[in-house]
């Protein structure tokens, strides 16, 4: 079954840098999009960033601003965000979602803090 893991969340200062992974099985990870989305407590989720499944191409929220980077390792099946200079309004739970046909899957998130 489809499986994502999320990691590299934690507790940052503004201005900070934090990079999540997400390790996927259990689907051919070559063959598909990802995303990244979050949500902060009492929001709703908010995508974040997107790549293709060869990476060729990628999408931001207006709100990343140029800050944060997806990108992928297909040889490793998993995706990444790094995030820089990020700000207490990034506090959130990331969740890596996989675009597999007509569904999506998402993993459990990782909590990432920005507080000083």
């Amino acid at each position: 079954q489809v499986q994502l893991v999320e990691s590299g969340g934690g507790l940052v200062q503004p201005g900070g840098s934090l990079r999540l992974s997400c390790a996927a099985s259990g689907f051919t990870f070559r063959r598909y999009a990802m995303s990244w989305f979050r949500q902060a407590p009492g929001k709703e989720r908010e995508l974040v960033a997107s790549i293709t499944a060869a990476g060729a191409s990628t999408e931001y929220a207006d709100f990343v601003e140029g800050r944060f980077a997806i990108s992928r390792d297909n040889a490793k099946n998993t995706v990444y965000l790094q995030m820089n200079s990020l700000k207490p309004e990034d506090t959130a739970v990331y969740h890596c979602v996989a675009h597999i046909v007509r569904s999506n899957f998402w993993g459990q998130g990782t909590q990432v803090t920005v507080s000083s």
